[in-house]
């Protein structure tokens, strides 16, 4: 008895760590072409391509624009999503969908996780990221929208590692109305914000530590 009682232990624990170290397969579907709503009336629209995302053959969220590489087993990615846009009175069947752009997303190729990042002051609609290594810039508002801020925050940090403000935020129809993507240069790694109104600004990657480095409009480094 004490002999099946241990070929039975060992047999499962061969499947957990068969079930463990299965790999997990992250896949894009088709893209598909799509309608966003702009501005607070809604009045206009801009066409945006949409991926499904799939984890094992299962739908896990919808993206849109390029991935961006951070490690060999991890990327991120923009969400997408549909929101009903049905009011309580109407007589519908089925929900009146509506496309918005959402955050980003860190995915693990090899888990198979899907983790959203947070990224402080961040608007889905007038922020644009700047992704290099595993960092991220960008233009970001404040919480009642007035202002401007630069931003860079760095995965697995809680905090941001650099914000200042770069002025009021106008704001429009358009996403990118303020600030046009942050742009990266390597050694040393430092990105360059780049707001329509008001002078660029620049800030030196250190580690977990940034150096705002003195307006300078010569070529040289």
């Amino acid at each position: 008895m004490r002999t099946i009682h241990v070929l039975v232990v060992l047999m499962s624990l061969n499947i957990a760590i068969s079930a463990a170290s299965k790999p997990h397969v992250v896949s894009f579907g088709k893209p598909q072409p799509v309608k966003l709503f702009l501005g607070a009336s809604e009045s206009k629209t801009m066409d945006i391509t949409v991926c499904p995302l799939f984890v094992d053959a299962k739908l896990k969220e919808y993206t849109t624009g390029k991935q961006h590489d951070v490690t060999d087993r991890q990327f991120v990615v923009r969400r997408a999503f549909r929101i009903n846009d049905a009011l309580p009175d109407e007589a519908r069947k089925s929900p009146k969908w509506l496309w918005e752009l959402g955050g980003w997303l860190l995915v693990d190729r090899s888990s198979g996780k899907i983790t959203q990042i947070k990224l402080a002051d961040f608007d889905p609609f007038y922020s644009e990221v700047s992704w290099y290594r595993d960092y991220a810039a960008y233009c970001g508002t404040t919480a009642t929208g007035e202002k401007l801020d630069a931003v860079v925050i760095q995965i697995g940090v809680k905090k941001p590692l650099y914000r200042k403000e770069l002025g009021k935020a106008k704001g429009g129809e358009q996403p990118d109305t303020d600030c046009a993507a942050p742009r990266w240069d390597r050694q040393p790694a430092r990105v360059t914000f780049l707001p329509k109104v008001g002078d660029k600004l620049s800030v030196t990657m250190r580690g977990r530590f940034v150096d705002e480095v003195p307006d300078d409009d010569s070529d040289e480094p």
